[in-house]
């Protein structure tokens, strides 16, 4: 039996980061998910909180400093396979343009500012359509 590249969930955030009605997405330059869209985000590092984690995520994706407010949204990402390929535990932070110059770096292949009916249109990460759903309910989408 092969083991999965780590034998715990890892955790993870993200940064719903929204202005004028508009979320943030990046597509995705690597994997999981190359390709697709979804909000900044990636792993904690050990001894960052995850606020800090996000902000950190936010930065080095889009170049943009944002102001991390409440959690939104929390679920899981787990990999195909007997032995997934990988498990990540995310927690969704909603949040704020607070200054910096947007443009993907990082593993962001591109980054842009989405209506709810213009992020269900494109390729997703399969987590993002309940994320959507909860900022929609909330009314900041």
């Amino acid at each position: 039996m092969t083991r999965a590249p780590t034998e715990r969930p890892i955790p993870g955030v993200g940064v719903a980061v929204v202005s004028d009605g508009r979320l943030l997405l990046v597509r995705r330059g690597r994997e999981p998910g190359m390709g697709l869209w979804a909000v900044p985000g990636g792993k904690v590092e050990l001894g960052e909180t995850l606020a800090e984690a996000g902000r950190r995520e936010v930065r080095e994706e889009t170049g943009l400093d944002v102001e991390v407010g409440d959690v939104v949204w929390a679920g899981e990402s787990i990999g195909p396979g007997e032995v997934p390929a990988w498990h990540y535990v995310l927690v969704d932070f909603l949040g704020r343009p607070a200054g910096g110059n947007l443009q993907p770096q990082d593993d962001a292949d591109e980054v842009g500012w989405f209506t709810a009916a213009e992020a269900r249109t494109l390729p997703l990460t399969p987590t993002m359509p309940a994320l959507i759903d909860k900022l929609e309910d909330l009314g900041v989408l």
